[in-house]
């Protein structure tokens, strides 16, 4: 019942019975604007004959037609040819749209339009009833009323769309009507109260349909019920025509009342197949696993929605998940505990949705209709279609369909009413199933995996080895298939301990090849999934595991696929629906551990290393403009180091520091691990990374990943090396140095600074000022001023050429420290007092933060406790502000010991605590040392010296590792106590 043009061409089906839509294939064709699609239905509604311009315009736009209409009309006929005949200009003679005189015809094969389906399939009911085929004029009927799907003609404007539209429905209904009554002829009187009902509310002047159900309930032991339908009847005719029922209506209330026995006897006695049950109702439900774990909750839900099958409506529960993660074991396992709530049966098929051969719904009905009783289903689609759900009418049925490909797959086989529940796995979330409730199947819990590991390799194993097992299963994703496979590989190994099997699995090159037993494999699973994925779907899925980090933001992704982001996010989002992605948060997406591996594992088979570096240099790109970006905001005066490499990309627009912070926190892991990953790769690829590295070093003060950076920044330094690019290689020695001087390693930071002093070129002034003014701070915190002071100089000199305020004023506040430290006071106090006021002409709040806590190291120094304390705390809330939680720390601990110095010791207990916390917390461990040197002078001066001589031992301890002046003041401070007690701060500042 499809038309086939040519022995090549495409299957084309069109259907007016309902929104207009067309199919080549099965694949849903654009039809275009409302006013193409009127076009299109005036053609196929003349069932081949042609249409001249004008009735179509007419038909189009009234009497009231556009200026150019007749050119939009030959637009419109244009558009449809190219949908409808894509190959028109190469294929044979016999064409479908055609031009005929002035005007067109469409010629398509009676059988491809559903209308057409429909006027054959009543002329064959009348045909059967007239020849006393009463069953099989129903089952016809049935069928044509299944064709139905909505309103006709939905949403098409014009004066021949809606002339058709009232037709179509009257004989939509004219069809229902004769359906029920053929019904009531075969005796099915009960089963067509609910239709008749429903049909009687949406037409109630109908007088036939108001006759029929009277005569149904009547039939079904509602004599009372058949006559009120009657009362209400003839009241409405009366209030609302004013007229009295027909001969026809009045009738059958007077039989009724006389108890006509004819009433009672159908014309011909109800076949056997359509009264008798089904001897053995199906059971096909595959077995229940007997080591089912886990999924409390969901099973719980999943029973109650299946129980509450008895209400309005069919009740559809949908399983979405990933292949492997345990979707048809748990429908089979609910399925299984609620049969007997299905007491006519449970239908089975696994629709073979990841397969090259998905299983065909016509096939899928004539098999359930074969179980159901029907010897002999219908050859048609629509037929089997309209019978089974005729079937199902009066049961209660439990379907399990597994393994879904799409919602078209699935809904011809969702019965048409109430009474029946529907179960679907399927890999992707098919939301386009009116009503049904979505359920998303993730991995196990690590306690449930760990019980399906011990329920199959035995539970004495797990409780022998616990930490062993742990590793087993988070090695599997927690991820059912693979625990399942792992435990049974080790039930298979009794010499196998559960750390052996740990360890092969620890390997992630080798774990795919150990995920598997038999016919049981996990990448086989995965590699279904990956197989319905379009090309560019495919390309996305592998390109998106290049850079193994928890989560991918959106803009990341678009950057690995050289996408807009809009093409990006259908692109991942289409990932997501097939559950090869996961997306938790909105515009970030990440991987199951195991699908990770396998899209590496693919993209390896694919070795297109030109696309893998040009993905790599496009998110650099992106990463390296946007940590610019965040540069700009959390230091707006400050020049940034000269890149490398000129960046293609604006990065990621950030509104104000605190989306700088932010992104910055979020996108570490995606930051180190796009380095890492880019080292090893071509000069371009390492500049860039380097330049990324090199701008988020100074930004980020996230101890967790201290240890991480710094490997990195050797891996890199080793590549700018071998490399010999003496520029990259000055910026990586310019990072170690600030990470060693972070960590207290003030020698390194020397080393590393003069290295990088030796490489830089004339064409890097930026670089140069900052590396000059660092190095003059590493040797003023060795005590070695005199070396300091020309460092300073030379960074001051050349700031001042670049305009740079920032940098002016932090540098003018190192020289105050310099000559503070020289015992130059005047001096020391006039540079400070000048680096607070540059720094309050710039704007630059982190700035002014810095040069107020090295002004108030002066005035400490200087003798001013009290004033010094003003600038710290100052500066102290700045740093709060802009969540520096180190230079918080710091300058807490310069704050107690100006409190010490002006008498205060309980303040300064306060706040060196809090100081020590921070350093802690920040692994920093010169703030550690001045905070517990602080904390423990306090402490004896609150009479608590046992806890304050362990406060000043521990700070000696860091004071002394680091090599700094301060180790030696604190040391004086312990002597003293066992000769007499203390009377002033004697840590130096």
């Amino acid at each position: 019942m499809e038309l086939q043009a040519t022995p090549h061409s495409a299957v084309l089906r069109f259907q007016v019975l309902g929104p207009v839509q067309a199919w080549r294939d099965e694949h849903a064709l654009s039809l275009g604007s409302p006013q193409q699609q009127a076009v299109l239905s005036t053609l196929l509604l003349h069932r081949g004959r042609p249409v001249t311009t004008q009735e179509l315009v007419d038909g189009l736009w009234g009497d009231r037609p556009p200026p150019q209409a007749v050119a939009a009309l030959r637009t419109y006929i244009s558009r449809l040819r190219t949908v409808i005949e894509p190959d028109r200009e190469t294929r044979a003679p016999a064409r479908l749209l055609v031009s005929v005189r002035d005007g067109y015809a469409l010629h398509v094969a009676e059988d491809s339009l559903d209308a057409s389906r429909f006027d054959s399939l009543l002329a064959e009911a009348a045909q059967n009833r007239q020849a006393g085929n009463l069953e099989k004029a129903h089952q016809l009927l049935s069928a044509a009323v299944g064709l139905w799907s909505g309103h006709p003609l939905a949403g098409l404007p014009g004066p021949f769309a809606e002339a058709q539209r009232l037709n179509l429905v009257e004989l939509q209904i004219a069809a229902r009507e004769e359906r029920c009554a053929v019904a009531l002829e075969i005796g099915l009187h009960a089963e067509s109260v609910s239709e008749l009902n429903h049909l009687t509310t949406e037409h109630p002047l109908r007088e036939r349909l108001r006759e029929l159900l009277m005569l149904a309930l009547y039939r079904s032991g509602r004599q009372a019920e058949a006559l009120n339908v009657y009362a209400a009847t003839r009241k409405l005719l009366i209030d609302e025509l004013g007229v009295e029922p027909g001969a026809g209506l009045a009738a059958m209330h007077s039989r009724i009342l006389s108890a006509d026995p004819t009433l009672t006897e159908p014309r011909v006695a109800a076949t056997e197949a359509a009264h008798q049950a089904v001897a053995a109702p199906p059971a096909q439900l595959p077995a229940d696993v007997s080591d089912f774990s886990g999924r409390s909750e969901l099973v719980s839900d999943l029973r109650g929605l299946l129980r509450s099958a008895s209400g309005q409506a069919v009740v559809v529960s949908s399983l979405a998940g990933i292949g492997g993660v345990g979707k048809t074991t748990l429908a089979v396992h609910v399925a299984h505990s609620v049969r007997s709530e299905f007491p006519d049966g449970q239908l089975y098929v696994d629709l073979r949705g990841v397969s090259a051969t998905p299983a065909d719904p016509t096939v899928v009905l004539g098999d359930f209709l074969f179980a159901l009783g029907t010897t002999e289903p219908p050859e048609s689609f629509e037929q089997r279609a309209a019978l089974y759900r005729s079937t199902l009418a009066d049961r209660r049925m439990l379907i399990l369909l597994d393994n879904a490909r799409d919602v078209q797959q699935v809904t011809p086989l969702i019965p048409g009413v109430a009474g029946c529940a529907v179960l679907v796995t399927s890999r992707s979330r098919l939301a386009g199933i009116p009503g049904a409730h979505l359920f998303d199947v993730e991995e196990l819990t690590s306690q449930e995996a760990l019980q399906l590991f011990g329920a199959i390799a035995g539970q004495h194993r797990v409780e022998a080895e616990p930490e062993a097992a742990m590793a087993v299963v988070a090695s599997c994703g927690f991820l059912p298939l693979a625990v399942r496979i792992a435990a049974a590989r080790l039930a298979s190994r009794p010499r196998w301990t559960v750390a052996d099997l740990a360890r092969r699995l620890a390997d992630q090159r080798r774990r795919l090849d150990e995920l598997q037993l038999g016919n049981l494999a996990v990448e086989t699973t995965l590699g279904l999934g990956y197989g319905q994925l379009s090309p560019a779907e495919a390309r996305a899925f592998r390109l998106l595991a290049l850079v193994d980090c928890p989560d991918l933001p959106l803009s990341a992704v678009a950057a690995l696929l050289g996408t807009s982001e809009d093409e990006a996010e259908r692109i991942a989002e289409a990932l997501v629906e097939a559950n090869m992605l996961e997306c938790f948060t909105p515009g970030r997406y990440r991987y199951h551990d195991l699908l990770r591996l396998f899209a590496q594992k693919q993209r390896e088979k694919i070795a297109d290393l030109a696309d893998t570096q040009a993905a790599l240099l496009r998110l650099l790109a992106l990463l390296v403009s946007t940590a610019r970006n965040a540069a700009q905001l959390l230091e707006p005066d400050d020049p940034l180091i000269e890149p490398l490499q000129e960046p293609t990309h604006f990065g990621t627009p950030l509104a104000d520091a605190d989306a700088a912070r932010g992104w910055l926190r979020s996108e570490l892991p995606l930051i180190l691990r796009t380095i890492e990953e880019s080292i090893g790769g071509p000069s371009d690829l390492l500049r860039l990374a380097i330049d990324v590295l090199v701008t988020v070093n100074t930004l980020v003060e996230e101890p967790t990943h201290a240890e991480r950076i710094r490997s990195t920044l050797v891996l890199a330094a080793e590549a700018a090396a071998c490399d010999q690019d003496d520029q990259a290689l000055a910026r990586v020695r310019f990072a170690l140095a600030f990470f060693a001087y972070l960590s207290g390693d003030f020698r390194a930071a020397e080393r590393a600074l003069r290295e990088c002093l030796g490489l830089i070129g004339s064409g890097t002034p930026t670089l140069r000022v900052t590396a000059n003014s660092f190095l003059g701070t590493v040797l003023t915190n060795v005590s070695r001023p005199t070396e300091a002071l020309p460092y300073f100089e030379q960074a001051r000199d050349l700031a001042a050429t670049l305009t740079a305020m920032g940098s002016a004023a932090r540098i003018q506040g190192n020289i105050a420290r310099v000559h503070m430290t020289l015992g130059q006071w005047d001096s020391a106090v006039e540079s400070a007092t000048s680096a607070v006021a540059i720094a309050r002409t710039s704007g630059n709040a982190r700035c002014l933060a810095d040069t107020l806590y090295q002004f108030g190291v002066v005035l400490r120094a200087t003798g001013s406790p009290a004033e010094a304390a003003v600038q710290l705390r100052e500066a102290h809330q700045l740093y709060q502000e802009q969540q520096q939680r180190l230079w918080e720390g710091l300058s807490l601990a310069r704050l107690a010991g100006c409190l010490l110095a002006d008498g205060q010791p309980a303040g300064a207990r306060t706040a060196a605590e809090e100081a020590v916390l921070i350093a802690v917390e920040m692994d920093a461990a010169y703030c550690q040392g001045l905070a517990n040197a602080a904390l423990g002078e306090a402490l004896l001066r609150l009479d608590d010296p046992l806890r304050g001589l362990a406060r000043l031992t521990e700070a000696h301890e860091v004071f002394s590792r680091l090599g700094v002046p301060e180790a030696q003041a604190v040391r004086d401070l312990i002597d003293a106590q066992h000769t007499e007690p203390p009377s002033s701060s004697t840590v130096a500042p």
